[in-house]
């Protein structure tokens, strides 16, 4: 398994108040190798403005990832960019780009991307959500266009919708969606009747909902949708913010729970396309449920496969 990210995703700051800190990732990377020394570390590349075209429009790209020469800009009330920004952007997005290219050709089985700012909000023209690009939808297109893969599946587990995953790919038969989250929180989609063009699945659980019901809607709907898909690449927005101790809403999740749906995960793309997965990191703002909850999710994708 490959590890994907970039010390520029640390100089993205927010403000000292901002939940979405720089220290979320300096957590995950202690973390990580601490517990798993023998992980194979790649530095993520830049995104070319070719590949975040395919996604975004120009009027965005121009806005995300113009210079700013000190403090901070508010893109709007929750979304903030710093000197540091457009680099850490482009790491983020690159880092997708880059484990998309090593799974699909064959240097790693699955790859994960601790990088930051998120993305899973950001729409074709609109930063929102603490996300200026969508890193998750940058790789899937990659892998459709660069790739010519026909079918890949986006799973997303973070405690709030990804609307800008949704729009986005609503229309692309060949992208299936699949998320569970908090209902009602931000940002107010996500509804099951959001169906896109039969390829989008949602799960909306309520305030106060624990692993037992998290982990039924994903045994029982979620994971026989993603199966009857059949996806030839496996991509993961994992947020880790449904956990009990997170400040930002009312799950009730426990480290098990994440461990138990990565397990889970695996298991799913072992079956449908030679266990080849692509996660990236998303939300999850309790800093020690953050890196005990990506260690759990880590170490599940770093499973070894069977012998055939």
């Amino acid at each position: 398994m490959q590890l994907f990210t970039h010390p520029a995703c640390l100089e993205h700051h927010t403000g000292s108040a901002h939940v979405e800190s720089p220290q979320r990732l300096a957590v995950i990377l202690q973390a990580l190798r601490e517990a798993c020394p023998d992980l194979d570390w790649r530095q993520a590349p830049r995104a070319s403005r070719e590949h975040l075209l395919r996604v975004h429009t120009p009027e965005l790209l121009d806005r995300v990832l113009a210079p700013v020469s000190s403090g901070l800009l508010a893109l709007d009330p929750d979304t903030v960019v710093s000197p540091g920004s457009a680099e850490a952007a482009l790491r983020a997005a690159g880092a997708g780009i880059a484990a998309v290219d090593a799974v699909l050709g064959g240097q790693a089985r699955r790859a994960f991307c601790a990088v930051r700012p998120p993305g899973h909000h950001a729409t074709a023209s609109t930063a929102m959500g603490f996300c200026l690009l969508n890193n998750i939808v940058i790789a899937a297109r990659h892998a459709l266009d660069a790739h010519g893969l026909r079918r890949v599946a986006i799973v997303d587990f973070d405690v709030h919708h990804g609307n800008g995953t949704q729009a986005i790919f609503e229309s692309e038969p060949r992208v299936a969606y699949a998320s569970s989250h908090q209902s009602p929180l931000y940002p107010g989609t996500g509804a099951r009747r959001e169906t896109g063009c039969g390829n989008v699945f949602n799960a909306p659980l309520p305030p106060g909902a624990d692993g037992g019901a998290f982990c039924a809607v994903w045994e029982k709907e979620l994971l026989p949708a993603l199966n009857a898909f059949a996806p030839q690449l496996l991509f993961i927005s994992a947020g880790f913010d449904g956990h009990r101790r997170d400040p930002l809403a009312d799950l009730r999740l426990e480290v098990e729970d994440f461990a138990w749906l990565s397990q889970a995960l695996v298991a799913l793309s072992r079956r449908r396309c030679g266990g080849r997965i692509v996660s990236m990191l998303e939300g999850g703002y309790d800093l020690t449920a953050l890196a005990d909850s990506c260690l759990a999710h880590v170490k599940a994708l770093r499973q070894p496969d069977p012998e055939p």
